[in-house]
């Protein structure tokens, strides 16, 4: 880290460097991921996707495919129960209908790979094509092709179950016609974020099933939440199936790998048919075909503001493409417009949307969640209202983002009042590090003209509540030698979180990290716990980790006081021995506890929404006006943690803000989808365009360490924003570069070409 506050505990081990557990095994590849499991009899499993992206499948002959050697099975629509998943829960993993180009038609069991794929060819499938719809605009025309019946207009409902009752639908608050009146400048627009991009973890998504009778499985998994997919599994099977989740080591997940389901759901339906162990590995070109992207995004707003930079009113409908089915979208919906409202402290709000489903792959949970895809829509609009009263960007956000004493709706519908932090001291030293008053000069104009290459500069700004978000459960037991174990359902995904909580647990009981272990993420083995998502792994499980460990630690001090003849508060403990505070020599080891005894701690947390983390990024970008390339020169990431747990895993989850569809996706990352056939043209790592390691801009980090009301470590987490405040930053930073406004994502050449007046090309992608 380039700065921090030097007000800070002097902690033994939080805040200290120190390797990852994991780190060793990882490169020299002794980790195993789900496709590295062995299993005896075990079958693999493909699927037969649909070459349409709306049809009906009219017969389906699978004679053929079963009559080869070493195929166990082959399922359709008519050989499965109603099985269902999806937010509305109306997605069935075998459908007699298929909606996007790639869905499930057929699932097939071989002995081999090779057979399976086999197989497939000789499945024999006659269709009858429908019309689809792509977008947005198709989708809500009067009289389009409806994607479900029971949607016609193809908007699924608001609201999540999960969040309940009230789920916050869209923000409603004030009086948006008096705001309006008051306000001295007012903009208005459609603008979006839309381009998909596609998040990228390095593993594909795949799941090893074995179903045992009677009706129990148990599914190993490429997954980021295996507690949450024990849930949403028993659900999809009508509550009748006993669900045990699994989770090896994760290789990458980027929020897409709770969305495993149906991956999962597969390889349990061939266990079930065949009696075995059945594997299902999506490939890579699979992985981006057919898996998650994230949502399309799209607003249609107006937004009213004094010369100051306050805000007065802001109405509008923002319109959310889930693609063919939703499994996260409402949430996104509510914890967006949550953040949104984090951002933009506004007295008067009238804020609607809708979902729409159209004939494309699903969308869903990627880092960001919500809040990124409707900043990223709303900024822009931001910015016409700020140049019209001839602001600076950097003061405006600064000025709007929430403080202490301000607020905010959250995705539960009800009000909190923020008790953290004010950001302003992070923002202004991320705005000093950057050098933005000296380059800033005005709308639209650039930093630095040299022949063809002109520079321009943007900001943007995120944060989420969702830090607090869910209930999570630890335990912690103690071993007689001086040991502890932690009982957990997290799987290492990628942050190196893991290896925090050990850190914890060690500075709670004062022994090294390197006597605690921690069990696998196994649902039979551990409580409950939703999954590192939105930041919650530093606040929500660190606070239950942090609590059983206290636990733990107050059990062992109440067994040793007798032996001590001292009451228990009189007691300490460091390196397995327990002492008497005020005589220290007079101690016990923790074998005292004997070989026959468990001392084991529990620790609960309860979802709590008045907090937030807050990322700023300034961004500098060079564009050649000539071919219209844009360069990406510089980062300055400003954020404020509370307190550092690990400083090698915080500058990489911040390093991290370029790529997993986060700023790059205003450069070059998108999904470029046929209109006319749904087909994805980019499915592969050579047509998808992304940034390697040799191509990276100068990347630099402000970090303060202003204690948060959290945990006894004052810490919060920030890994899952770094993507989010840079998008919109890119867009108003090309805009001032060449001098004229930018509304869609990426800036491709062609848009710069053409924004410039030099060439009337569309670009492809997915607007």
């Amino acid at each position: 880290m380039d700065e921090m506050d030097d007000k800070r505990v002097n902690y033994r081990y939080i805040g200290k460097p120190m390797a990852r557990r994991d780190a060793m095994d990882i490169v020299t590849g002794a980790v195993q991921y789900t496709d590295d499991l062995k299993f005896q009899n075990l079958l693999y499993g493909k699927v037969l996707r649909s070459p349409y992206a709306h049809a009906l499948i009219r017969s389906i002959d699978k004679s053929k495919a079963l009559a080869l050697t070493g195929v166990k099975a082959v399922l359709t629509w008519q050989d499965i129960p109603d099985f269902r998943g999806g937010t509305p829960r109306n997605v069935r993993v075998l459908d007699k209908k298929v909606r996007y180009m790639g869905d499930a038609v057929a699932l097939v069991a071989a002995t081999t790979e090779e057979i399976a794929d086999e197989a497939l060819d000789l499945i024999e499938v006659e269709y009858e094509v429908l019309p689809a719809v792509f977008d947005i605009d198709s989708a809500l025309k009067p009289g389009a092709p409806a994607v479900y019946e029971e949607y016609p207009d193809n908007i699924l409902p608001g609201g999540t179950i999960i969040y309940g009752e009230n789920c916050l639908k869209g923000v409603v608050r004030g009086d948006v016609n008096r705001g309006f009146s008051e306000a001295d400048v007012i903009a208005e627009g459609t603008f979006g974020y839309e381009n998909i991009p596609n998040a990228l973890p390095p593993e594909s998504v795949g799941a090893v099933a074995l179903w045992e009778e009677p009706n129990r499985v148990t599914v190993w998994g490429t997954t980021q939440a295996p507690y949450l997919d024990k849930v949403t599994l028993f659900h999809v099977f009508n509550r009748q199936v006993e669900i045990r989740t699994i989770a090896p080591q994760c290789g990458g997940g980027f929020g897409t790998k709770i969305m495993c389901w149906l991956v999962q759901s597969y390889a349990i339906l061939l266990s079930r048919a065949t009696r075995q162990p059945v594997k299902v590995m999506f490939t890579k070109e699979e992985h981006m075909a057919n898996f998650t992207l994230r949502v399309g995004s799209r607003i249609n707003a107006k937004v009213g503001m004094k010369k100051d930079g306050t805000l007065t009113a802001i109405q509008g409908t923002w319109y959310v493409d889930t693609g063919y089915y939703s499994f996260t979208t409402q949430a996104q919906v509510a914890i967006g417009s949550g953040e949104l409202m984090i951002m933009a402290q506004c007295p008067n709000w009238d804020l609607k949307n809708h979902v729409v489903v159209t004939n494309r792959n699903a969308s869903g949970a990627t880092r960001g969640f919500g809040g990124q895809e409707l900043k990223c829509s709303f900024i822009p609009l931001l910015c016409l209202a700020m140049e019209k009263a001839n602001l600076d960007p950097f003061e405006v956000l600064k000025k709007n983002y929430v403080k202490p004493g301000g607020g905010y709706y959250w995705r539960d519908g009800n009000w909190y009042n923020f008790r953290g932090v004010d950001f302003s001291k992070a923002m202004n030293e991320g705005a000093e590090k950057f050098g933005w008053k000296e380059k800033w000069k005005g709308w639209l104009r650039p930093t630095l003209v040299e022949g063809a290459r002109r520079r321009g500069i943007g900001v943007g700004v995120h944060g989420n509540a969702d830090i607090g978000e869910d209930a999570a459960e630890a335990y912690v037991q103690l071993g007689y030698n001086s040991t502890a174990t932690i009982f957990l359902c997290v799987t290492e995904h990628g942050t190196g979180q893991k290896s925090n909580y050990l850190k914890m647990v060690a500075e709670v009981l004062q022994i090294h990290p390197e006597r605690i272990s921690m069990t696998p993420a196994d649902s039979l083995v551990t409580p409950f716990e939703f999954g590192p998502v939105g930041s919650r792994g530093t606040y929500a499980i660190g606070s239950a980790v942090i609590r059983a460990a206290e636990d733990a630690r107050k059990k062992l001090l109440e067994f040793a006081a007798p032996k001590l003849g001292v009451m228990a508060d009189e007691l300490d403990t460091a390196d397995g021995v327990v002492f008497v505070k005020s005589d220290p020599r007079k101690g016990i080891k923790w074998r005292a506890m004997g070989n026959d005894r468990t001392i084991l701690g529990y620790g609960r947390f309860e979802p709590d929404f008045t907090m937030c983390n807050f990322m700023m990024s300034f961004v500098e970008v060079e564009v050649d006006t000539e071919t219209g390339k844009v360069t990406l020169l510089k980062v300055v990431n400003a954020t404020d943690v509370g307190q550092i747990i690990d400083p090698h895993g915080l500058e990489g989850q911040l390093n991290g803000c370029i790529g997993s569809a986060g700023i790059d996706s205003a450069i070059f990352e998108e999904t470029v989808l046929d209109r006319r056939t749904g087909h994805i043209m980019n499915a592969n790592l050579i047509d998808y365009k992304w940034r390697t390691s040799a191509e990276l801009p100068a990347l630099e980090h402000v970090v303060l360490e202003t204690p948060f009301p959290s945990h006894r470590f004052h810490a919060v987490g920030v890994g899952e924003i770094a993507t989010s405040p840079g998008p919109s930053a890119i867009l108003m930073a090309a805009s001032n570069a060449v001098g004229t406004w930018l509304y869609e994502y990426p800036v491709t050449p062609q848009r710069i070409l053409k924004a410039l007046g030099k060439t009337g090309n569309e670009p492809g992608g997915a607007r």
